[in-house]
């Protein structure tokens, strides 16, 4: 039983630290907290997102319903639904994208990229990598919904939010964490994954799979996943080049941009 306890506590603590969710105080004494349990909770990432999708989910269902036959329905319902996704974890990888985009784009050697991701003020890549971001994220939402209905939103919210913080950790097994060179507090999370994290969260990302599929085919949900796999090779590729590695902040970066792809995936193939 220590291995399904220790695995349990994992998950809570994935939660309070990729969630804003409150977690009761006698559950968040029995977790604990060190160093160990917060590598391990790396691997239930994906099981914060269909946390997070859940919300997202309700929201979508429950003003486009309240909404019908508004033209403007499904518009309304993935705007609504994106905010909550945003407010249950407190923009956490929206400010990663942003961080990563003003890194990326600044003059200058590794070190001077790294120092603009540390800047706490956000720069004009980061503010438009920000907007583009949530224009994507409400304007394919509203398109799969409007083609498939709700349950086809709820779908995609559900594999999008699970696998793409899977593929991220790509990322974390790939790449080698650089963040300490900036003070990043993720040091102790992301600095490494082991295979068996790995496992773990790819048996989270295929219970999300699987439940989409019963939603909406399986072959739409592949399609989706090839489109995000690709934008997490482009991206895994700019960082090593730029970066040779990654901080905390590119796995948000990393986050956004599969969860975007899965979306724009679904939508092609639906």
């Amino acid at each position: 039983m220590k291995p399904l306890a220790q695995s349990a506590r994992a998950l809570v603590l994935a939660v309070q630290y990729f969630t804003r969710v409150p977690v009761p105080p006698a559950l968040a004494r029995w977790t604990g907290f060190d160093a160990g349990l917060q590598r391990a909770s790396l691997a239930h990432f994906p099981a914060a997102g269909l946390l997070v999708a859940a919300v997202g989910a309700v929201c979508y269902a429950a003003v486009q319903r309240f909404l019908l036959p508004s033209p403007f329905a499904h518009l309304a319902a993935a705007v609504v639904s994106t905010v909550a996704t945003v407010l249950v974890t407190g923009a956490l990888h929206e400010d990663g994208l942003a961080d990563t985009a003003d890194g990326l784009s600044a003059g200058g050697d590794r070190e001077a990229a790294l120092a603009a991701m540390k800047e706490s003020r956000i720069g004009g890549a980061g503010a438009m990598a920000l907007v583009l971001a949530l224009l994507a994220k409400i304007g394919l939402l509203s398109l799969i919904g409007s083609a498939g209905g709700w349950l086809a939103a709820v779908a995609a919210l559900l594999a999008a939010h699970a696998v793409s913080r899977g593929l991220a950790l790509v990322i974390v097994a790939t790449l080698p964490h650089v963040g300490r060179e900036t003070g990043s507090k993720s040091i102790g999370m992301a600095q490494r994954i082991e295979w068996t994290g790995l496992a773990v969260a790819a048996s989270w990302c295929a219970l999300a799979l699987l439940a989409a599929s019963l939603i909406a085919p399986l072959r739409l949900w592949l399609a989706a996943l090839a489109v995000a796999v690709l934008a997490l090779l482009w991206l895994r590729r700019l960082l090593a080049r730029r970066l040779q590695g990654f901080t905390g902040d590119c796995l948000g970066a990393a986050q956004q941009l599969c969860e975007i792809a899965l979306y724009f995936g679904a939508a092609l193939a639906a």
